[in-house]
């Protein structure tokens, strides 16, 4: 096949956390396919699951709103070009604004809430001047509103994670759960909402890992249920270690407290978006002396 592109060998890297070379190798083991690599270095290197969702790549600030009977919140995140333009308390001040508006008006999308009444014109033209004034544009990328089963805990880390969890405990442990999943980015909240797929495929690289270790079939049986455990206690809010003390899971305190979560929604910053990395292709061509 032709030679691996830098771009490619970058969106691994950026997957998996490795190695430039040994995520080239893997590709070329792979004949260029990225899902196959990933699986291939995953079986090597016993790496985590995909690390794709940490590729924050947009600059911006998390507007949040709770109300004042903790029923009613919201989540908005709104992106800017540069980290100085972010910390702009007029920027700032949008972002919550935007927040409050999301969780009283209840706008269908992004669209709608731009049409909303805003500081004696709306949203759109607050945004607009905004750009104007601070000379970057400014986009509202997305929101979550929340209405609440018991009552809303929040919790910002900065302005670049935000957090909000619906639970029926006190107020103080509604703050450390809602620290918990700034920490620990839980996917899912329990076992049983993960995907088949997403079971099997991780069973599959737990069986061709354990294999690797020449034991017994019944010993690698007990290697790959393991595997696939400890892979949903990290990815499951109710499985994995608590925060405040790792010697618990989230599920134990919850008991222990005799709470219930009913659901959460948090975002962090320019999750999901790529960014361009010019200079990370320049040097992985200069090194090893690939084509785009």
């Amino acid at each position: 096949m032709s030679e691996i592109s830098a771009s490619l060998v970058k969106e691994l890297r950026e997957m998996t956390g490795l190695g430039m070379m040994e995520c080239k190798k893997a590709l070329a083991e792979a004949n260029g396919d990225l899902r196959k690599a990933e699986e291939i270095l995953r079986v090597k290197s016993g790496t985590k699951a995909s690390k794709a969702a940490g590729r924050i790549a947009a600059e911006g600030v998390l507007g949040t709103y709770v109300s004042a009977d903790a029923k009613l919140g919201a989540l908005v995140e709104v992106n800017c070009e540069t980290d100085f333009v972010a910390k702009n308390e007029e920027f700032l001040g949008f972002a919550r604004t935007l927040a409050e508006l999301v969780a009283n008006s209840n706008p269908a999308d992004t669209t709608a809430l731009a049409k909303l009444p805003c500081e004696g014109g709306n949203v759109e033209t607050r945004r607009q001047v905004l750009v104007q004034k601070i000379g970057e544009n400014i986009s509202i990328r997305r929101f979550e509103r929340v209405q609440a089963q018991g009552r809303l805990a929040q919790y910002l880390h900065g302005v670049k994670i935000g957090v909000l969890v619906d639970h029926d405990g006190n107020e103080d442990l509604g703050k450390d759960l809602a620290m918990h999943i700034a920490f620990a980015k839980p996917q899912f909240m329990n076992k049983s909402d993960v995907a088949a797929d997403v079971v099997a495929r991780e069973r599959e690289i737990a069986i061709a890992r354990a294999k690797e270790s020449g034991k017994p079939p019944e010993i690698v049986a007990k290697m790959v249920e393991g595997a696939v455990n400890k892979f949903l206690g990290e990815i499951t809010l109710m499985g994995q270690a608590f925060v405040k003390d790792d010697k618990l899971t989230v599920e134990k305190v919850l008991a222990e407290k005799k709470a219930k979560v009913f659901g959460y929604r948090f975002f962090v910053v320019g999750e999901g978006i790529e960014k361009r990395s010019t200079d990370f292709a320049a040097e992985v061509m200069a090194q090893a002396g690939m084509t785009r």
